[in-house]
């Protein structure tokens, strides 16, 4: 399995400046409502994936918001990891203090300042490969590595951190294949976190 199956709704960013979200569950109209928000459907390695081609960060992040919203109406468990829906006037296109880096299921964070130093060892990452990265102390699944993230990086942003999440995704064509066969809708039970919220 891989990190983007985790919750019922997964939205990231490839390397070369899409926006893709995936769908782990069925809702109702999601069709019809991203195509409205600008997304369009396409077959990757089996499975349906939305994509919003590149475009400015002010546009991907309302396109992904209004998806985001309507989406919400039906489960709460959604995360969003995308670098390319973070748009902020005031951003002066310099490079984020904190990173974190997927390779495949793996896991690697790095920091330019203390804060963001500080931020990792708060969320149970620790120095690894001289100082210059950071990796989870213990080993974790999945799910405990995208909640790691997750709770990080919203934690980063709310005090001003920039932050920037690389899923390890070159392009649209290397989403990886569903877990179980060609379906990329499987059953969802209750949400198990709250949602991050898409910030406009």
């Amino acid at each position: 399995m891989s990190f983007v199956d985790v919750p019922d709704v997964f939205i990231g960013s490839t390397d070369d400046a899409h926006t893709f979200l995936v769908l782990n569950r069925p809702v109702p109209g999601a069709n019809r409502l991203l195509a409205d928000a600008g997304f369009t459907a396409r077959k990757v390695n089996g499975r349906t994936v939305y994509l919003l081609a590149p475009t400015t960060s002010g546009d991907a992040n309302e396109q992904t918001g209004i998806a985001m919203y309507g989406l919400l109406a039906h489960t709460h468990d959604l995360v969003d990891l995308s670098w390319t829906t973070r748009w902020n006037p005031q951003d002066s296109g310099t490079e984020p203090d904190l990173r974190f880096t997927f390779t495949g299921t793996a896991l690697a964070a790095s920091a330019t300042t203390a804060a963001a130093r500080s931020l990792l060892e708060l969320h149970g990452f620790a120095p690894a490969d001289g100082g210059g990265s950071y990796r989870p102390t213990v080993a974790l699944n999945e799910t405990d590595v995208l909640g790691m993230v997750v709770r990080a990086e919203a934690h980063a942003y709310a005090v001003g951190i920039g932050v920037r999440v690389e899923l390890g995704i070159p392009t649209p064509d290397a989403i990886p294949a569903p877990p179980c066969g060609p379906s990329s809708a499987v059953p969802g039970g209750p949400p198990s976190r709250p949602a991050r919220r898409h910030t406009p």
